[in-house]
């Protein structure tokens, strides 16, 4: 297609020229241009004054003059510049197409950056001047030779040649951007990594560290994409070659080889079963923390193994555990004292229809833990096992049947019943020292029978421009008393929280290891309030009362879980919560547990939020009273502060604080600021916390990361603000 307004035919030397507003569609090429000449005998074409074409593959070209064959393979372009598909930009004094798939720019300008709206005439934020820029067509890449970086318009380094992938790229081999970090006992690292794609499926990372005081470490990572899933194998190791660095007796000293092998999968077997791992075997528990391993350098690092399956009224999940504690104890103790959890099965079951009108369910539960080593924990004199050497293996079945009616005065009424069974199997040393009533039998059992009662009465109550809802709740569960109460392990229900998000539930203990048992009533109220101005009020408030039987939270067992809980005495402790949330982005919540005689603060979360389109912050207070046998000695009162606030479009800063109350110090805080726009990210962060154990070099630390689009990052250090998220 060609049209233009004025055409010229210049018969005797077989030229064709179109002149204004001339448009040219061939080929998939499109083009616009002030001026056209086309001489059939040499087959070339001419085009002069604000070309703008548009290739087949979306890529823009502008330019002053282009002089190419007719099929837009081959020419020459003066004052070119580019714009692909994925927003970079290329910029040249002039221009050659060669072999149909080429370009060849000279004094060119690479940048993934848009130029400024009110100020074009600035340098990008980052740009890349090289005597050559070399699109290739076949190998998909964009060479820069004698290429000079410029960030900010100044320019900061000048490399021999920088080779990239171009916009029709998702993956390819090649060097990344190296990162850097430092610390006293490995000195100052740099890291070169190479990306290696083997095939559509498979591809690998290999990266090489250099540390001034310990030598080589290499690092590589293999990974595999199937139809139905992925997997990953990872190996590192390094010879040291200063093991006399580290504090003498600590495993960093104990070896100079040392390495780590890792692997993780997950696979979708069909839509409703899928299994995988996470798995980790090294030379020495301490080697991933050491050096910084990616995913692999947390203080305790979970492997396990599973299967699970998710159906409309079902659920199945099958787990194994192994809890690798990263340390630098050569003997491994507080690892040997994690429970090894071989195996963990859950299946819940929802009949698909009613029965006696209600709803039917069925949980089913089997674990079983083994320990090489007691964990014990002494606090102010009183031990608490956590766990004993040996093997114990727990089954639980339990089944739960309610319904609901709602009477014509508005009173919801629901009724419950459960049955509930365990079975122990115990093969454990007997706690040393235990003064309280511990079963040391074989096996033991025991059951459980519900019978429970939930009454509701919602009232509303509606203004000219409000709306309120309070209701009233009142619980009654009628069981037999827990048996062998507080005298079997509690290996899952050691975490005990009675606050007003667990007032109305049944039972309040986190695991299965111990039950509620007794009879037991709650009672309290709920209360949702809408305004017609956008403010929005929420509580609840009540207390838990034990009526008859043997009150579970007030028999020790050996973690002493229900120790100063609010629930030891037969009359709980109150326990609330209030919220409100503004329509300026204010947002105020308090959750709270009152002493029922004096109604002293026992334990508090009050938070208070704001949020705009520029600044959001957090502040929160917390209050835990000392709680000596359950492990916390003495009162915990601490806040902690967040917030970033958005400068402009692309700056910002961040930051987090947490201030112990009690000591009166800042136990943990950082700072940072970043910028962010389409073609760069830049972070820098300062990270101080405090360290009472010694346990690592310093501690403070700054972290600096600057990403290029297009190019890769450059990262120094750790770049997140420690509690800021």
């Amino acid at each position: 297609m060609l049209a233009a307004n004025e055409l010229l035919y210049d018969r005797d030397n077989q030229r064709i020229t179109a002149r204004g507003a001339v448009q040219i569609n061939y080929g998939g090429y499109r083009m616009v241009a002030r001026q056209v000449i086309y001489d059939q005998k040499t087959g070339r074409m001419t085009a002069l004054g604000n070309i703008e074409m548009v290739e087949p593959s979306g890529n823009r070209l502008y330019a002053d003059k282009l002089d190419v064959t007719d099929d837009f393979a081959n020419g020459f372009i003066n004052a070119i510049r580019i714009e692909t598909t994925d927003n970079t930009r290329m910029a040249a004094e002039r221009g050659e197409r060669v072999n149909g798939t080429d370009f060849i720019l000279y004094k060119g300008v690479y940048t993934a950056c848009e130029p400024c709206r009110e100020h074009p005439e600035r340098p990008p934020l980052w740009q890349i001047k090289a005597e050559r820029v070399i699109e290739n067509g076949t190998t998909h890449t964009v060479r820069l030779e004698h290429a000079k970086f410029e960030l900010f318009g100044h320019s900061i380094a000048t490399v021999p040649a920088i080779e990239v992938p171009d916009y029709t790229v998702k993956r390819k081999s090649g060097f990344l951007f190296p990162t850097m970090r430092t610390s006293d006992n490995l000195g100052f690292g740099l890291t070169i990594p190479y990306y290696y794609v083997l095939n559509n499926h498979m591809d690998a990372t290999i990266k090489a560290t250099g540390f001034t005081s310990q030598g080589v470490l290499l690092d590589g990572e293999f990974r595999r994409r199937f139809d139905n899933g992925e997997v990953t194998v990872r190996a590192a190791g390094i010879q040291q070659m200063n093991s006399d660095l580290f504090d003498a007796h600590t495993s960093d000293s104990s070896k100079d080889t040392r390495g780590m092998i890792a692997s993780s999968g997950k696979f979708d077997i069909n839509p409703r079963w899928s299994f995988g791992w996470d798995v980790m075997a090294q030379s020495d528990n301490n080697f991933a923390r050491t050096y910084e391993l990616d995913d692999y350098n947390q203080r305790t690092h979970v492997n396990q193994l599973y299967l699970t399956g998710l159906g409309d009224r079902n659920y199945f999940d099958l787990r194994g555990y192994y809890f690798d504690v990263q340390n630098a104890d050569t003997n491994s103790e507080l690892e040997k004292q994690q429970g090894v959890v071989l195996p963990s099965l859950d299946y819940q079951y929802y009949a698909p229809e009613p029965v006696a009108g209600g709803e039917l369910t069925a949980n089913f539960n089997l674990a079983s833990v083994s320990r090489f080593d007691s964990d014990i924990y002494t606090v102010n004199g009183v031990d608490r096992y956590r766990g004993l050497k040996g093997n114990t293996t727990r089954a639980t079945a339990e089944v739960e049947w309610k319904r609901s009616f709602i009477t014509p005065g508005g009173l919801e009424l629901t009724p419950m019943l459960a049955a509930r069974g365990d079975a122990f199997s115990l093969n454990m040393d007997t706690p040393s020292g235990y003064t309280g009533d511990y079963y040391d039998g074989d096996a033991a059992t025991r059951g459980l029978l519900t019978a429970g009662l939930e009454a509701r009465y919602p009232i509303l109550m509606t203004t000219a421009n409000s709306s309120h809802v309070l209701e009233p709740i009142v619980q009654v569960y009628a069981r037999n008393d827990e048996q062998h109460a507080g005298q079997l392990p509690n290996e899952d229900a050691q975490s005990l929280v009675f606050n007003a998000t667990n007032l109305f539930d049944s039972n309040r203990f986190s695991g299965y290891d111990r039950v509620e048992g007794g009879t037991r009533a709650n009672v309290g109220f709920r209360y949702t309030g809408s305004f017609d101005n956008g403010i929005g009020v929420r509580g609840i408030f009540g207390q838990s009362y034990q009526l008859a039987g043997l009150n579970s939270y007030a028999t020790d067992d050996l973690v002493k879980v229900g120790s100063a809980s609010g629930l030891e005495d037969d009359v709980s402790d109150f326990v609330g919560m209030a919220a409100i949330d503004l329509p300026n982005g204010v947002s105020v919540s308090n959750n709270f547990r009152l002493d029922k005689d004096t109604l002293d603060l026992r334990r508090t979360d009050s938070t208070l939020t704001f949020t705009n389109e520029d600044l959001q912050a957090n502040l929160t207070y917390t209050r835990i009273t000392a709680q000596p046998e359950y492990g916390f000695a003495s009162d915990n009162d601490e806040l902690q502060a967040s917030g970033s606030y958005k400068l402009d479009e692309s700056w910002s800063v961040f930051g987090a604080m947490t201030w112990d109350i009690d000591s009166a110090e800042i136990s943990r805080h950082g700072v940072g600021i970043s910028y962010a726009d389409e073609c760069a990210i830049l972070s820098l962060v300062y990270n101080s916390e405090r360290d009472d154990d010694n346990e690592s070099a310093s501690d403070w630390s700054i972290g600096a990361r600057l990403t290029f689009r297009t190019l890769g990052d450059v990262k120094v250090g750790d770049a997140n603000v420690k509690g800021y998220n």
